[in-house]
């Protein structure tokens, strides 16, 4: 018999290309796993192939490992039989181990099927020599190969099953199993290599046209390692691609939860706002229908909370609204919701064994408030008005329990605060109304019913008109001539506040550019700007557009805020003063002295000018001490080289008394009422033809 030898370094690279299929085969088995599809046929195939070529090029490699003292070669045809085998059996294993689960006799069949395919295509492989005579095979090593290759296929089956999820140090789980599994591979591999005996006088019948000659291992490494290779890599970029797009999965999940808590709460204290309220409601009245029983819904409103906002500032105000939130939850159960729609302004909903409960609850609500807030070091003393409307008997829709609700709050304030009322019919009336002019508020812009009045302004030295101040009115079709103070704070709760200022904003503009046009080119028109708009982030813009449009220079316009709305966040202020200033825009710091403000941060405001506050003035020739306040205010001013204006001038006495104090300019019912553009034309005209013929001296 023949003895072979066997070049090292093929065994070697044998042993190598066993361990890469391996591993190979194990990651491909993962992606499988995790694909959805008719991309799970795709991995499979480019698997079964990848994990085919490389089994059949590790055993190719082995058998041209083996040296005999005659030519060897491979008949072709032969040779791609056996790597359609073990593309197949390849193909068999991945398929199996796609399965949700693999049973025993499952894995047992498998091995069983699978070790017959990769013998098969080991002695098929065998067979491509055509030895003549033929190849005998020892039994027992022949036996003991068949077995070693049922045992390696069930191992590799167990193996790949188990480790194809993506858990934590799989890659590294993998790189040992494709240790053990290519160990396994190349030991039955030349264990069958060790059962084939050569006849002395052999000879390799494929020599001659089969495949052969120096070079072919090479090539065969080569191509093996090329295709193992890149299914690898694609399998690992696929695999990082598809995390990737799971973390950007999440990353959206999560940001679409955040973005849906944001639409569905106050970003202050982070409670249920009114969107959430009403779907609350809905489902609590969708539960007394179906399971009886009731809920109350508790209407909470803040006593005194606006002194300490106007005092302390808007940021200490949002911290107290915070401590409110946190100490009303303290006795909520998981079924209550405690929702914040505004401002002050809270709402609770409970759930209630018998409407009698409402009371109790009621009641320790008002105490937990009426305790003392520790502020920033501050001690805060505030109260609650609740109103309280019961669900069934107090209203039918989310809306009108609300409306309920809050129209039983107006009436515990009415009561004198600091306590809790329950809705009655009778209280429906002011709500209504509400609820009316709210609707009528709506309809107000787009039937034009506002209208300007224009106060007048006056030198105080000259007394001659400076200017005016646009003060608003609504033209209500049913009640008259509105005043602000009706009008006004719906309209800021409700938002409509933004398109009626810039309406103001644009009609004193348009107004202001006919009196020039009539030579008044040294008047500047004051429009008063509210808190919400001052704090609206187009406002800027608006009044570009208001003065591009009427070709009005910006010094023209003076914008009037309370001292309270300018210091609230005074940084923020600063940022859109200076932007208006650096337009051209006067500035005006209106009701000065009325509120708590920093002269560190009054020195920095653009401001051109400090409007005396009427309640400054109305008492000013009785009462000493409002006196002296007016002439600090008046001496502060000048020192910050600001104009002084005084309004709320009703009385000769009150004139010569701030115009001796350097007042630069006046207005009051004493020198002039509000009135609409042709009528306070008129009287300006009247005024000046009776002080100075010529006009043109004004």
């Amino acid at each position: 018999m023949l003895i072979g030898s066997y070049s090292p370094s093929l065994v070697v690279i044998s042993l190598f290309v066993a361990i890469l299929a391996s591993y190979t085969a194990l990651d491909m088995a993962g992606r499988i796993a995790t694909t959805k599809g008719r991309a799970i046929y795709l991995w499979m195939t480019g698997g079964a192939l990848a994990m085919g070529v490389g089994v059949w090029s590790m055993h190719f490699i082995g058998m041209l490992a083996l040296r005999l003292p005659f030519a060897l070669g491979f008949d072709m045809g032969i040779t791609a039989l056996s790597l359609l085998i073990a593309v197949l059996s390849s193909g068999f294993a991945l398929w199996l181990v796609s399965q949700q689960r693999l049973p025993l006799w499952q894995l047992l069949f498998g091995a069983l099927v699978m070790g017959a395919g990769i013998s098969c295509m080991h002695y098929t492989g065998m067979a491509a020599m055509r030895m003549t005579p033929g190849i005998d095979y020892d039994p027992t090593l022949f036996g003991a190969s068949l077995l070693i290759a049922v045992i390696a296929s069930g191992a590799a089956l167990w193996i790949a099953f188990n480790l194809r999820r993506n858990t934590p140090y799989v890659r590294l789980a993998r790189a040992g199993a494709a240790v053990v599994m290519g160990v396994a591979i190349v030991g039955m591999h030349y264990t069958g290599m060790a059962a084939a005996q050569f006849a002395d006088d052999s000879f390799c019948g494929a020599a001659l046209s089969g495949l052969s000659g120096k070079g072919l291992d090479n090539l065969v490494l080569v191509t093996s390692l090329s295709v193992l290779i890149i299914a690898l890599l694609t399998s690992l970029l696929d695999a990082r691609l598809e995390a990737r797009t799971a973390v950007l999965a999440d990353s959206l999940t999560l940001a679409n939860q955040e973005l849906t808590h944001l639409a569905l709460h106050d970003m202050l204290t982070g409670l249920p706002n009114r969107l959430l309220l009403s779907d609350r409601i809905q489902q609590a009245m969708q539960t007394v229908h179906e399971q009886s029983g009731c809920f109350a819904l508790m209407f909470i409103d803040l006593d005194g909370f606006k002194p300490i906002n106007d005092a302390f500032g808007h940021h200490m105000g949002d911290q107290l609204l915070r401590e409110v939130g946190l100490r009303l939850r303290e006795d909520l159960r998981s079924q209550d919701t405690l929702a914040r729609i505004g401002g002050d302004e809270f709402v609770l909903l409970v759930q209630l064994m018998q409407p009698e409960d409402a009371m109790a609850l009621a009641a320790r609500q008002v105490e937990l408030i009426n305790r003392v807030f520790t502020v920033a070091e501050h001690d805060l003393k505030i109260s609650a008005s609740i109103g309280i409307a019961l669900f069934p008997g107090n209203g039918s829709k989310p809306e009108e329990l609300l409306m309920n609700a809050d129209a039983a709050m107006y009436h515990a304030k009415g009561m004198g605060k600091n306590g809790y009322s329950f809705f009655d019919v009778s209280m429906n009336t002011n709500a209504r109304k509400q609820l009316q002019l709210l609707q009528d508020l709506r309809n107000a812009l787009e039937h034009r019913q506002f209208r300007l009045h224009y106060q007048p302004k006056f030198d105080a030295v000259s007394g001659r008109a400076v200017g005016a101040e646009a003060l608003l009115r609504w033209e209500h079709p049913q009640q008259g001539l509105l005043l602000p103070a009706t009008f006004i704070e719906l309209a800021e709760k409700s938002g409509l506040i933004i398109p009626i200022g810039e309406w103001v904003l644009n009609e004193a503009c348009r107004q202001m550019a006919l009196w020039r046009l009539k030579g008044y080119h040294d008047w500047r028109i004051a429009v008063n700007l509210s808190a919400l708009q001052f704090c609206h982030s187009g406002l800027v813009k608006s009044v570009a557009v208001a003065l591009d449009r009427h070709q009005l220079p910006a010094n023209s316009l003076t914008l009037e805020i309370t001292e309270t709305t300018a210091m609230s966040d005074a940084d923020a202020s600063m940022t859109v003063l200076q932007q208006l200033s650096d337009m051209g825009v006067d500035l005006s710091i209106d009701d000065f002295g009325t509120g708590y403000s920093s002269l560190m941060y009054l020195k920095r405001l653009p401001a051109n000018e400090l409007k005396i506050d009427r309640g400054f003035v109305r008492d000013l020739e009785h009462d000493s001490d409002d006196a002296a306040i007016v002439s600090a205010i008046v001496a502060l001013g000048q020192a910050l080289g600001l104009r002084i204006v005084a309004e709320g001038v009703e009385t000769d006495v009150q004139q010569t008394f701030l115009t001796r104090l350097g007042c630069d300019a006046l207005q009051g019912y004493f020198l002039g009422h509000p009135l609409p553009a042709d009528s306070f034309m008129a009287n300006i005209q009247r005024a000046e033809g009776a002080a100075v013929p010529d006009k043109n001296g004004v």
